[in-house]
């Protein structure tokens, strides 16, 4: 708009980019920590007695109640004294547990970030707005919103425990203790902060360069939100106010980046880490545990043996052998064989025969050894392995070795596919019914045979005949 009149925005019609036809309710969208210290306060903490228009958001009303118990304003579900403390302030529950905690001095800092950012274009730095609240005519600060904010601070000091000598990123800190970012490593300003969400903000800005920041305002976007208010804090400063939330933890995960467990000793606070170490002596059922998470995203990539015994015991009906079936139940089957695997290249060595052979029962062996036998057993002892990676168990087996079979080989209750061969190796038939092979084309079969083999024998009853893998001599 240029000029005296009426502005309109224009919406567009339809699903993408309408305009919805009623605006959202508050409670919809709200920071619910105050309603949940009011729940507590009124002995109901889930909100189940009110009869809400619109019910507050589980998942929202979930975070708030976790916040008041870092704030030590709930204990196992219910208000404590210090909640009851900090719903007399008329504070948001986070300011208030500053008050109580950082004392009367904290107020400033309280009423500031109560109201609206005094200083536009400036940065997020935090203490250059306190700053700006003693010479709001060297900062350019609005001198309206300082008074109010001034008035504010005089009117909540009665609210302030005993002062403590904090420096303001203390105070903040005490405000926030979820919202405690350490920087990532690279260039560009971004921070994993301790509640377990990203933060950055703009290049260039005077805090880019800090390790430690505590952040007091974002734009709420849940995966990594913009900083428009922070501080610096030193390590120690950090430990003096939230010591007991910093604890060490052991940590053996799966680690996509480097492809390998990776087994950590971590200095916490929260989802931040600082101080990291390995963890050289990690518990080996630890290190398998990691594996696993590792072996899921992998996939199992079985060995041709291993693919084998699968297609065996598929075909017996003896457990589900599809892959996601398989990494449902690894807990139980592969679990114990991965000591000492720790990567991706270690996996890949890795032979799964052994472990699913350990599935099985012994009696579940036995039936799988009689219903898809590993090999077919000839008539002259010979065992030939079957191959079942086909749509069908299927052996390939010189015709001379079959001599004297009279019953076709069955597998899982299927007849044994049979790629008869030729004393070269060579492919002459194949069928599923060796007697009606004996009846009916072998004879065909031999007759072209004996003109190539002579040497080899060719009987006119091959089922009365003995099995043989050799020639004739020459000259008989």
């Amino acid at each position: 708009r240029v000029a005296p009149g009426v502005a309109w925005k224009l919406w567009t019609r339809g699903e993408d980019g309408a305009l919805p036809a009623h605006a959202p309710p508050e409670i919809a969208a709200a920071d619910l920590t105050g309603l949940a210290l009011d729940l507590a306060l009124w002995g109901d903490p889930e909100g189940t007695a009110l009869p809400f228009l619109t019910p507050p958001p589980e998942g929202a009303l979930a975070e708030a109640r976790a916040l008041l118990a870092a704030l030590g304003a709930l204990e196992d579900g219910r208000i404590s004294d210090h909640g009851r403390a900090l719903a007399a302030v008329p504070l948001h529950p986070r300011l208030a547990h500053m008050l109580h905690r950082g004392g009367r001095e904290a107020a400033d800092l309280a009423a500031l970030l109560s109201d609206r950012d005094i200083l536009r274009d400036r940065g997020v730095d935090l203490t250059l707005r306190l700053r700006a609240l003693g010479s709001p005519g060297a900062f350019g600060a609005a001198m309206g919103a300082v008074g109010r904010i001034r008035d504010e601070a005089r009117r909540l000091r009665r609210y302030g425990g005993p002062d403590r000598g904090l420096s303001a990123a203390q105070q903040a800190a005490l405000a926030y203790p979820d919202r405690i970012g350490l920087r990532r490593p690279g260039e560009a300003p971004r921070w994993l902060l301790s509640g377990g969400k990203g933060a950055a903000m703009a290049e260039g800005d005077a805090l880019a360069g800090q390790r430690l920041i505590v952040v007091t305002d974002t734009d709420g976007h849940p995966r990594e939100a913009r900083i428009r208010q922070a501080a610096a804090i030193a390590e120690a400063e950090l430990r003096a106010v939230l010591g007991e939330r910093i604890g060490w933890v052991e940590v053996c995960a799966w680690s996509r980046r480097e492809g390998r467990v990776v087994a950590r000793r971590q200095e916490r606070l929260g989802a931040i880490a600082l101080d990291d170490r390995t963890w050289p002596d990690a518990p080996p059922d630890r290190v398998a545990a990691a594996m696993l998470e590792g072996v899921r995203l992998l996939g199992l990539r079985p060995s041709d043996a291993a693919r084998r015994f699968l297609a065996r015991v598929a075909l017996a009906g003896l457990f589900d052998t599809a892959e996601e079936a398989l990494l449902e139940t690894a807990d139980a089957w592969l679990l114990p064989w991965l000591t000492g695997v720790r990567s991706a290249e270690d996996w890949a060595r890795f032979d799964l025969l052994q472990p699913l052979r350990g599935r099985l029962s012994r009696e579940e062996a036995r039936v799988l050894d009689r219903e898809a036998p590993e090999h077919l057993v000839t008539p002259l002892g010979r065992r030939v392995p079957i191959d079942y990676g086909g749509d069908a168990p299927q052996v390939a087996i010189r015709v001379q070795e079959l001599f004297g079979m009279t019953r076709h080989p069955v597998v899982a209750g299927r007849p044994l596919r049979l790629s008869l061969l030729s004393p070269a190796g060579r492919p002459v038939q194949v069928t599923q019914d060796l007697p009606g092979f004996w009846a009916g084309s072998y004879a065909d079969v031999a007759k072209d045979m004996r003109a190539r083999y002579p040497r080899h024998p060719w009987p006119e009853d091959p089922g009365r005949a003995d099995p043989t893998l050799r020639a004739k001599r020459r000259g008989t």
